[in-house]
């Protein structure tokens, strides 16, 4: 802020005195001093003036040079939020990318993870394709789609030797046979389920559908064989009951 200093103003009272220094002598004492103090009040009256304008000049600039500021802050916390939103939706992207990527991930670590699934009664590791596998060959067979079924089973039995439904399935494929009148292919899987699958529970109903297969090709014997034989092994199973009733109208 800018102020007239003292020096300042005596000069400033010199240059006005210096003209009545000239006439002096043409003026009393008491006149010369009364007209000196005159001029050093106009001096400082005018120092007063100069001074409160040069104040309120440096404030006005202060403000202004304050409300430049204050703008500049303003705009540069517009533009840091502005950047702040683009840098959050960016996050909230790459963390949905993220969930689904995990999603995924672990939705394909599950296909490739045994699932734990109870087949004839017995909890078993089972693969999920292998799964998806056996239900779709024994829908075919459920729809009436008996050769897409019997296809579809026989391959299964191929892939999955193994399989807690492999007995299932190769008992199934017997059944598909049996429907297509293919009976001798009928006897064939279900002797597989007899001896590769004997503690099955489709064991008593696998030499059931063999018998009833023999007694369609006109082979009374090995029908009644069979028929004993699953009377015998398996006699409190509800196949043992159809047998003794079979075995009766062959006599």
């Amino acid at each position: 802020m800018m102020k007239l200093s003292p020096s300042r103003l005596a000069c400033l009272a010199l240059l006005a005195w210096m003209p009545l220094q000239a006439s002096a002598s043409l003026l009393s004492d008491n006149e010369a001093r009364k007209a000196i103090l005159d001029l050093r009040a106009k001096v400082d009256a005018v120092a007063r003036e100069l001074n409160a304008r040069i104040d309120t000049k440096s404030d006005r600039t202060a403000q202004i040079d304050m409300l430049n500021q204050h703008e500049q802050t303003i705009q540069e916390i517009s533009r840091l939020r502005g950047q702040i939103e683009v840098l959050a939706n960016q996050v909230t992207r790459a963390q949905e990318s993220q969930r689904q990527l995990y999603a995924d991930l672990d939705a394909r670590i599950k296909r490739l993870e045994p699932q734990q699934e109870t087949v004839d009664g017995q909890t078993a590791a089972v693969m999920p394709a292998e799964k998806t596998a056996y239900e779709s060959a024994t829908a075919m067979f459920q729809s009436g789609d008996y050769k897409g079924a019997a296809t579809a089973l026989q391959d299964f039995v191929r892939r999955y030797p193994d399989s807690a439904y492999a007995a299932n399935a190769q008992y199934w494929l017997g059944n598909a046979h049996y429907a297509l009148g293919d009976y001798k292919k009928a006897i064939a899987a279900q002797e597989v389920v007899t001896t590769t699958y004997a503690g099955n529970p489709k064991v008593p109903d696998a030499m059931l559908n063999i018998a009833s297969s023999y007694a369609l090709l006109k082979d009374t014997k090995n029908a009644r064989r069979i028929l004993q034989q699953l009377v015998a092994k398996h006699p409190e199973s509800s196949a043992a009951k159809t047998a003794r009733d079979r075995l009766a109208s062959l006599k």
